[in-house]
């Protein structure tokens, strides 16, 4: 069975930097006590009001450059398939919204909500879509806009110093013979754990889905259980590093590089302990663009590429751990 390929590679980031420096002004905290803890020198937000984009925007985008790098027109495109968090609406998805300013009327969109696994899970719903032949050229996107979102106060510090703004797309194909292509991916979740990292409200589960009460206690922005979330990513991601490794016959010590999602500098750093990778084994970028959830990874492999930190032929290992709790792993030939 013919395997699927990483035709092209985009991605897209706004101009605006806010670092460290920037938010200590807003909140309590301090350039120092953020690279501490997480590993963050900056991050990038939409610059609102002056140049308003919402994520659909920074995927569109995104999308033009992994169609340029694959050298694919937009109509070669059959399926879209879109991984976010932070939709520019309750619905639709954004799926369609990117298809329109592609101009790709009539091409199916499918919406992952998966958070900062949604990309992996992209992954494994488009290499089954190829494999059985139903489409030939799939639009795999991830996208956040999370800085309109966030509690720019003493009582959101925690959360807020983590994310940033930005998108990430692969354009994927049929691979041409065996020295590409995916070669395994595996998905988990554990709903047990939602609370943990969640954004309460609106909720459809409530009558009124949000109060003003609820607008005031901030329970319209993310709840997170930072060391619990911790604890969980550094066993879960080598865990499953370990099982697409054994699905394909392969060992860590074939690992070309690791590209973990760039949750946390310090998880990152603990799972490739837990591996025992050498650092030139290991990309991270988290350090410019924050936590950037499900477009983090491909942000990440693009970047990758681009620095010639990741060559054709090599062998990628991809693993991303958040909110759900939901986590993967995947093992390509890029």
């Amino acid at each position: 069975m013919q395997r699927t390929a990483i035709l092209g590679l985009g991605h897209y980031v706004p101009s605006r930097v806010v670092t460290n420096v920037e938010l200590s002004k807003r909140m309590d905290t301090s350039d120092e006590w953020i690279q501490q803890r997480t590993g963050i020198k900056e991050r990038r937000h939409v610059d609102f009001p002056n140049d308003p984009m919402g994520s659909s925007d920074l995927a569109a985008r995104a999308a033009a450059n992994a169609l340029a790098d694959a050298g694919c027109a937009a109509t070669d495109i059959d399926c879209i398939i879109y991984a976010t968090l932070s939709p520019d609406r309750n619905f639709p998805g954004d799926g369609v919204l990117v298809g329109a300013k592609l101009g790709l009327a009539g091409v199916p969109a499918l919406d992952i909500r998966n958070q900062c696994s949604g990309f992996l899970y992209g992954l494994q719903v488009a290499d089954a879509f190829l494999k059985a032949g139903t489409y030939k050229r799939i639009l795999l996107i991830g996208s956040e806009v999370h800085s309109t979102g966030l509690d720019f106060t003493d009582r959101g510090r925690d959360v807020a110093v983590i994310f940033g703004d930005g998108a990430g797309a692969a354009v994927l194909g049929p691979a041409r013979d065996d020295s590409q292509g995916v070669l395994a991916v595996a998905l988990h979740a554990d709903g047990r754990f939602a609370d943990e990292l969640h954004l309460p409200f609106p909720s459809s589960a409530k009558m009124p889905r949000i109060t003003e009460e609820d607008v005031r206690a901030g329970k319209h922005y993310p709840v997170m259980n930072g060391k619990n979330v911790f604890k969980h990513a550094i066993v879960r991601m080598p865990e499953v590093v370990g099982e697409v490794l054994a699905a394909a016959g392969l060992a860590v010590s074939d690992i070309d590089m690791l590209i973990p999602h760039q949750a946390n500098l310090r998880i990152s750093e603990a799972v490739q302990k837990k591996l025992e990778l050498p650092d030139a084994k290991v990309f991270n970028n988290i350090q410019k663009y924050g936590n950037t959830t499900a477009a983090s990874i491909p942000l990440a492999l693009d970047e990758a590429v681009r620095q010639g930190r990741v060559a054709r032929g090599d062998l990628v290992c991809l693993t991303a751990f958040g909110a759900g709790f939901t986590w993967g792993g995947a093992l390509l030939r890029y």
